[in-house]
């Protein structure tokens, strides 16, 4: 069963690296984009064999059931975002947005982002992690550029500044663990493993394990979005192709959040550490809050669901800052949700964009009747992504709201006020670009609905009924987080 696990293993990290020093070279738009769309399916086909059968631990890489409900998620929406990236991309192509050059480099940055996000996520070491962040970052920040006009080169460089301070800051904090691990684990590969950290997280020096939290949550927070550490976000979201969007939303905040969660568990099993809860209680309210009201302000659609993923990464920062088995519970579906439908509605927002010719909500309108396939597609996302029910979404927020009023009512009254104000924003914003005058260009695009369909079956699913076997693994993963 190892044996097979370990395949699995490496067949996570592997092909998505192989993959891309292979598209590297290949000039063609068809073989390449088929490439990419097989090696994200062979990706995901490797991380279903870890669900049954795990590698061992060595000491770069390990597989348990905290990180291997963030590996499926990763290599399943990496998939299905390349499914949707073949047909984006043709579409830039034929319109001249894109060179074959360009072209050539995105699908080959695209399998390196994939494999430094798995990476980041099956590392046993915490230096190795940060580095696999880090490559992650640098991928798509050269992405988020690929377009080469004034905007798309602001915005990667402000992501790439702002990326790089956050990076140094989680560096900073790394030393700082292993500083506080080296008087009691001693010196080497040891002293940086998670497995070793947390077995003996109770007798490092609590001063130390406290100043490495702070510089680790503001390092790797930059990452998940959370105010006001997100100013790179919004505009990475505008600038970039709309694949990145959905996948920086659906995947990359997920691996810095992987990182803060781990980190906090070293520091929960320390009696005398500060408790990282309140931290991200706050972070994750004030999030919650400030994206809310930013939504009633945006001009541009793939800025508005930009500030729609800030809210909820700080919907999910505050389950998990809350704690408990419920309130873990809760975090983790919600993360899971959101992930899913938040890159389904920017499946459907970039087909819109190209459809419109624009990405200013001004200028779209109608569009139920216009291109009602699309229309349609957004408005589920939308009524997923407000929490309506019966989707999944709606129930991970009640589950939030739930645990949080039977433990700290105070609290909910924010959680609450937060949740409502986002929701009249997106029902107020989005309203006249399904339903009213229809304006804007009217192009044809040849859209995939595959992906988008797949999400919102997912996540409607998963508000009616879900599977025993997966609330037992989620509740189990909950226990593990304390």
């Amino acid at each position: 069963m190892s044996d097979l696990g370990a395949v699995g293993l490496v067949g996570v990290l592997a092909i998505p690296l192989a993959a891309a020093l292979i598209l590297a070279l290949l000039p063609g738009y068809k073989i390449s984009a088929r490439l990419n769309v097989l090696a994200s399916g062979l990706s995901f086909l490797s991380a279903l064999v870890l669900i049954e059968q795990r590698p061992p631990p060595s000491d770069i890489l390990f597989v348990d059931d905290l990180n291997i409900v963030f590996i499926v998620l990763n290599t399943f929406i990496g998939f299905t975002t390349s499914v949707f990236s073949a047909s984006y991309i043709r579409h830039e192509l034929e319109t001249g947005r894109l060179t074959p050059v360009y072209l050539r480099f995105y699908h080959a940055m695209y399998q390196f982002m994939l494999f430094g996000m798995s990476l980041a996520l099956a590392a046993q070491n915490v230096g190795v992690m940060w580095v696999a962040v880090e490559l992650a970052t640098l991928t798509t920040v050269v992405m988020v550029g690929i377009y080469r006009t004034h905007e798309a080169i602001e915005a990667a460089w402000k992501y790439f500044i702002l990326g790089s301070v956050g990076i140094a800051l989680a560096l900073f904090g790394t030393i700082l663990v292993y500083l506080a691990a080296q008087p009691v684990i001693g010196e080497g590969m040891n002293a940086m493993s998670w497995i070793q950290l947390v077995a003996n997280a109770a007798r490092f020096d609590p001063a130390l394990l406290n100043l490495a939290f702070i510089f680790l949550l503001l390092g790797y927070g930059t990452k998940v979005g959370l105010a006001p550490l997100h100013a790179w976000l919004p505009d990475a979201h505008a600038e970039g192709p709309t694949p990145i969007s959905a996948v920086l939303s659906g995947l990359l905040l997920n691996v810095a959040l992987y990182a803060v969660l781990r980190f906090k568990v070293v520091m929960t099993a320390n009696a005398q550490a500060i408790a990282p809860g309140p931290l991200l209680i706050t972070m994750g309210l004030t999030s919650l809050i400030f994206a809310g009201f930013m939504l009633y302000r945006r001009g541009d659609i793939k800025r508005l669901f930009a500030y729609s993923s800030i809210e909820h990464m700080g919907i999910i920062a505050f389950a998990f800052g809350m704690g408990g088995p419920l309130a873990n519970f809760a975090g983790l579906l919600h993360m899971t949700m959101h992930s899913l439908t938040k890159s389904a509605i920017f499946f459907a927002v970039g087909h819109v964009t190209q459809a419109k010719g624009t990405q200013d909500l001004d200028d779209m309108g109608g569009l139920t009747v216009t291109h009602p396939a699309l229309g349609w597609g957004l408005i589920l996302g939308v009524v997923a992504i407000a929490g309506i029910p019966p989707m999944g979404v709606f129930m991970s927020e009640f589950l939030v709201v739930s645990s949080t009023f039977a433990r700290e009512p105070l609290l909910a009254i924010p959680l609450v006020f937060g949740l409502l104000v986002a929701f009249g924003a997106l029902v107020l914003r989005l309203q006249h670009v399904a339903f009213g005058e229809p304006r804007g260009a009217n192009h044809k695009v040849s859209a995939s609905y595959a992906p988008l369909l797949i999400h919102l079956a997912i996540v409607l699913i998963a508000g009616v009924y879900l599977p025993p076997a997966v609330v037992a693994w989620f509740q189990h993963v909950a226990r593990m987080l304390g």
